[in-house]
């Protein structure tokens, strides 16, 4: 892959992560309070931790190493938001400024690393194109528990393929 295709292949997975969060949103909104809060037996117990889980890693802790350099301290076991309508309008938020972020990278900028300090506070140096894909591949795994655990709860679940999106807009005049 050309340095240059790294900026579309990412911008790509941007807007997936946009389109793939607002559908499982919508989904999850359709969920009693008691059934959103149970444990579904998920790593993070509940579909309301999982999404608190996306939240603290993707958007608090990923984001500002790539947008700021910055390598922040957060605090896993501490619910970053109790209400659920302000976690989805967060994990929304969040989902949307990771697309604008990439278009303002040089296409050398995907060849070189990353370095940051892990939350337990060892420094590391990895490669960026790689180290952003996990970004994008870590809300796909916990969006795929939060849809095995709607579907143990007997709820719909949205179809999230990445070819979904991109039929849906190759459809979209």
């Amino acid at each position: 892959m050309k340095m240059s295709d790294w900026q579309h292949y990412f911008c790509t997975l941007a807007r997936y992560n946009v389109w793939a969060t607002r559908c499982l949103l919508d989904a999850v909104a359709a969920l009693p309070e008691a059934d959103y809060r149970r444990d579904a037996g998920l790593f993070f117990h509940s579909i309301h931790g999982t999404l608190n889980h996306l939240v603290g890693g993707e958007h608090l802790l990923w984001y500002p190493r790539f947008a700021d350099g910055t390598s922040p301290r957060v605090d896993y076991s501490r619910e970053v938001e109790a209400d659920r309508h302000a976690l989805a309008q967060r994990l929304l938020a969040g989902a949307a400024r990771w697309q604008p972020l990439i278009e303002t990278w040089p296409a050398e900028r995907f060849g070189g690393t990353l370095d940051y300090v892990t939350v337990r506070g060892v420094a590391v140096s990895l490669p960026f194109a790689a180290t952003l894909a996990h970004v994008f591949n870590h809300g796909t795994h916990h969006r795929g528990q939060v849809t095995a655990a709607l579907t143990a709860l007997g709820q719909p679940c949205p179809e999230l393929d990445l070819v979904y999106m991109l039929q849906q807009e190759q459809a979209t005049p």
